[in-house]
């Protein structure tokens, strides 16, 4: 039988040498991680619809137009894995608002709390702050450490 696989996103703003980011509120997988916003695809939904949606939820701004920044699968010994689609919003409408699900606040790059973020995201986060595109997987530990992973940059 083959293990549980969930399909999700995570978007981004950068704006003027900024990024905006998110922390979860809700219990459970992220609660008190500072991250990109975005979450799990519904079924009949593509990605980008997804995406949208989230983002919509979690921060209540309307993407207009973004650009695919990469894709990286995550193996868990606890969860189900995941594949993760990462997109910069590049227009968009309205601004950030905090909502049930998180809080957000804009960090200058330098400032980029990556010690209260997943580990994964000292790995990524600087190749999707160059524009560069992103391919890779990371494998987890029961504590959620990264135990091997391997990510490039890549052609879309």
């Amino acid at each position: 039988m083959a293990k549980e696989f969930k399909l999700m996103t995570e978007a981004l703003i950068i704006r003027d040498g900024r990024v905006l980011l998110g922390r979860r509120k809700k219990d459970g997988f992220g609660h008190g991680k500072w991250l990109g916003f975005g979450g799990k695809v519904e079924p009949g939904e593509s990605i980008e619809e997804g995406m949208k949606r989230e983002f919509i939820e979690e921060v209540c701004i309307e993407v207009e137009e973004f650009e695919k920044r990469g894709v990286l699968t995550f193996h868990y010994i606890n969860d189900p894995d995941m594949e993760v689609h990462y997109f910069e919003v590049t227009a968009h409408r309205g601004e950030p608002l905090e909502t049930r699900e998180m809080e957000n606040a804009w960090f200058e790059i330098k400032d980029i709390p990556y010690d209260e973020m997943f580990p994964n995201d000292s790995y990524w986060l600087p190749m999707f702050l160059r524009q560069e595109y992103f391919a890779g997987e990371f494998w987890f530990n029961k504590e959620y450490k990264i135990i091997k992973h391997t990510i490039k940059n890549s052609s879309s």
